[in-house]
Formats: structure tokens, C-alpha cells, sequence
């Protein structure tokens, strides 16, 4: 019996769908856990989920580049989910109109502070370049991170790793700071968490409310914009200064 079932996953594990069959499976899973626990951030389902795909690939040996033969499905719909956030956005133009100047500020003081703070605390630590460059896009979109610390002569993969963690972390913790600096603004909430945890951000933002969720798309995307255009030529700098 044990036999016979090893031969039908080395079948399956050759086809393309297993990977993505297995995402949706192990994220319903996840959600279902997070549902009957009400909504609790610890058990955020992203987290779940991961988890159960790296104990199933570690347990059954299938190498991750079979795995994400089928799974890129799910990441390529990664682009498409981010710019359907700007239908909600939308109908919080007017608010968004009235507070454009501050939004801009926040926007600028923390992309700059997600980024070079990484950066500080990993040389203070004595990590490679390879991993400081890996590290300082952490807190923007996967795909938009991956191909920022590329270019800066980074690991992507480490990046990749390093993203889901800062949304995670993010998602887990942003309400108890907020409850700490007693920020009830769900507009602010929404666009703080936005720039600091990306897409694992926004969707725990919308789970609080449209508004927050609607803010925390807007971030995202700008944080994406402003490091992809920034940190190319802003790190090099800072390479530069410390090398002196």
C-alpha cells in the first residue's frame, strides 16, 4: 500500500497543476483555521499555509522549482489583484484629495525608513552585500522587491523570503503599535501598514475595513514605485559614504 501511493505522488509530482493544486488546498486550510480562531492576526493564514507546503515538500522531497511549475499561476495573478485594489480606492477619492500633502510626506519619510533602516541594522550586524542589497527592498510587493534587489546585485530568493516575513510580521503586529501610539484613523492605519508590509498588509487592512484597506492599496503601490525608482541610486550613495 505504502508502495503504491509513493509511485502515484512521483506520478502527480511531474504534472504542472500539482503545485497550484496544493496552494489552494493548504491556503483553504489555513483560512478555515483563521476563521474558527476569529480572525486572530497570529494565525494569519499566509503564514498557515506556508507552512504547510514547506512540511509537504520537505516530508515528500519534491524539489521547489517542481512545486512552482504549477504554483506561478497563483503568482502571476499577483499583478492583476494588485491593480484591482484601486476599485475600492476609488471611493475614497475625496477623502485622498483632502489629505494628498500629509499622504505624500508619509509616503517619502517611510519607504526611505523601511529601506535604509534594513540596510543599517543588517551592516550594523555584519551581513554579506548580497544580503544587505536582498534586504533593504523587504517592505514592497514580491514581485517589485525581487526585482529591485536583482538590479542591486541581491538575492531574489532571499528577498522573496524576506517580503512574506515583513508582511507577516506586519499583519501580526500593527494593530498593538497602533493600540500604543493610539492611531484610530483607519485612513492612517490602512496607509502605515500599506508602506511597511505590502500585499500581507493590505489584506489584513481590508479585513478591518474598506477604508483601511483602500489606503494601505494606495501605499503599496507608491512604496513600490518609490523604492524601484529610489534604491538604485540612493544605496550605492550610502556604499559609497561607508566606504570612506
Amino acid at each position: 500500500m505504502g508502495s503504491n501511493l509513493n509511485e502515484i505522488w512521483v506520478y502527480l509530482s511531474t504534472t504542472p497543476l500539482l503545485g497550484l493544486t496544493l496552494t489552494l488546498i493548504a491556503y483553504q486550510a489555513a483560512f478555515q483555521i483563521y476563521k474558527r480562531v476569529g480572525f486572530h492576526p497570529l494565525a494569519n493564514p499566509v503564514l498557515l499555509a506556508v507552512a504547510m507546503l514547506a512540511g509537504v515538500l520537505l516530508l515528500t522531497g519534491t524539489p521547489y522549482s517542481t512545486y512552482f511549475d504549477g504554483a506561478q499561476f497563483v503568482h502571476f495573478l499577483l499583478g492583476p489583484a494588485t491593480v484591482a485594489l484601486a476599485i475600492p480606492l476609488h471611493a475614497q477619492w475625496p477623502r485622498l484629495k483632502t489629505m494628498a500633502g500629509p499622504l505624500l510626506i508619509s509616503l517619502a519619510a517611510g519607504s526611505l525608513t523601511a529601506a535604509l533602516s534594513a540596510y543599517a541594522i543588517g551592516a550594523v550586524l555584519g551581513a554579506s552585500r548580497e544580503s544587505l542589497m536582498s534586504l533593504a527592498p523587504k517592505s514592497v510587493t514580491t514581485p517589485i522587491a525581487m526585482a529591485v534587489a536583482e538590479r542591486l546585485g541581491g538575492l531574489p530568493s532571499l528577498t522573496a523570503v524576506l517580503v512574506i516575513m515583513t508582511g507577516i510580521l506586519g499583519a501580526v503586529g500593527a494593530r498593538y503599535v497602533y493600540r500604543l501610539l493610539r492611531i484610530d484613523d483607519h485612513a492612517v492605519r490602512g496607509f502605515a501598514i500599506g508602506i511597511a508590509s505590502h500585499g500581507i498588509g493590505t489584506a489584513r487592512a481590508f479585513q478591518v475595513s474598506e477604508q483601511a484597506g483602500a489606503f494601505a492599496a494606495l501605499a503599496m503601490g507608491l512604496n513600490g514605485l518609490l523604492t524601484a525608482v529610489s534604491l538604485p541610486w540612493i544605496l550605492p550613495l550610502i556604499e559609497r559614504m561607508f566606504a570612506r
